[in-house]
């Protein structure tokens, strides 16, 4: 296993000089330790398994090499060819990478978007996912793409229209693959992995590992590059527990918020409910918020996304649906306003800041009840975190 816990110059890591080009245009500056691990790997052909934190800039690390490996690689036969060259069959893919969530899907598809407009062949891509029509998506797919970009469910959909072939995939990456499983993407990951050609190269990104992941690593790759790159993002982040009465954490949150001057704070809820009550209060209390999570539709998720961006909104509440695939430059804080189900969860909650060589806070606040999880979270990260009081706002 290659245990990376530094950064190294892009020019040291196999990169054409088109693909230094797009790191340039991309305003990258030294490679991540988990790009500086990973890129001479998939440049050589093999499986690669990274646990890498969110935020650690993973979609780079594996897109940046396989549009380097698609450039390289004559294009087989009914694929789109430089200057659009008609195809003789047409549905397919050369690259597939599958994530959980269509703000993830998003972010990959814009991030590949990007690195595409600096080679020296044209690279076809798409992004498709749930919750919209799926008309276009099926036109857009009628004359092939180079790469895929797709939620496992629309993309079985997809699939079962015959819009999309696969018999030309020439490498897969599920990114974020423990949230994939949790969020019960098991049988369609068995199906779709069913319908791929035996012979591709197979890259697997996660932030953890859960044993219920084992099973699929043991089946998916072959003789992979283990990179563990975790490590040299999670000290960025100063953890701040503070214990306050359950019918205080409102009270509590927006006294913080106001004391500290908080001004782009992405706030996490376990429930639906709660998110929608919570916005309430803030609204009361004269601070700019709005709820993200699935019940919400797509243009109103994309519209709150880009207020929170762009300040207009100074908290942003969300479900563990926003846990991960949502780029948002320099978050300075995260607060859980209630823990997650799995201890996995808090680390990619807290992961939402902290990113990219930057330092980030994340508070939790919990009540009596949530003493014992929190316990189980601690043993998870291996820290025993200190527990803080608000002034004025007690636990007992």
């Amino acid at each position: 296993m290659i245990a990376s816990s530094s950064a190294a110059s892009f020019e040291c890591l196999g990169l054409s000089g088109y693909s230094l080009r797009a790191v340039q245009a991309a305003g990258y500056q030294n490679a991540t330790a988990v790009q500086a691990a990973a890129i001479p790997a998939v440049l050589a052909g093999h499986d690669v398994r990274a646990r890498a934190q969110t935020g650690s800039g993973k979609t780079a690390a594996f897109g940046l090499p396989l549009l380097q490996r698609l450039c390289e690689t004559e294009r087989a036969p009914g694929v789109p060819g430089a200057g659009g060259a008609a195809n003789q069959r047409g549905n397919q893919v050369r690259v597939l990478i599958l994530a959980p969530t269509r703000e993830l899907v998003q972010q990959i598809g814009e991030v590949l978007a990007g690195f595409c407009e600096q080679l020296p062949v044209r690279i076809t891509g798409l992004s498709v996912y749930g919750g919209v029509a799926i008309n276009p998506q099926m036109m857009a797919l009628r004359g092939g793409v180079d790469v895929l970009v797709a939620t496992p469910g629309r993309l079985l959909d997809l699939h079962r229209q015959n819009a999309v072939r696969f018999d030309q995939v020439q490498a897969l990456v599920l990114d974020e693959a423990d949230r994939m499983l949790s969020l019960g993407f098991r049988d369609e990951l068995t199906e779709i992995l069913s319908l791929l050609p035996k012979q591709r190269q197979n890259l697997l990104f996660s932030a953890t590992f859960p044993e219920e992941l084992t099973l699929l690593v043991q089946t998916l790759l072959r003789n992979p590059v283990e990179i563990d790159a975790v490590d040299a993002v999670e000290p960025l982040i100063e953890q701040h527990v503070y214990a306050v009465q359950t019918e205080q954490k409102a009270a509590a949150l927006i006294h913080l918020i106001k004391q500290d001057d908080l001004r782009h704070v992405l706030v996490f809820v376990s429930a639906k409910k709660t998110g929608d009550k919570l916005f309430l209060k803030l609204g009361q209390a004269d601070i700019r918020a709005a709820v993200f999570h699935g019940d919400k539709s797509q243009g109103q998720r994309m519209s709150s996304l880009s207020d929170f961006r762009s300040g207009k909104l100074r908290v942003l509440i969300a479900t563990d649906l926003a846990a991960r695939g949502i780029d948002i430059e320099e978050l300075p804080t995260v607060i859980n306003f209630e823990l997650p189900r799995s201890p996995n969860d808090y680390i990619h909650r807290i992961g939402r800041t902290g990113r990219a060589g930057k330092r980030g806070t994340a508070i939790s606040l919990i009540c009596d009840a949530e003493e014992q999880h929190f316990r189980v979270i601690e043993k998870r990260i291996k820290q025993r975190l200190p527990r803080e009081q608000v002034p004025g706002f007690g636990a007992g």
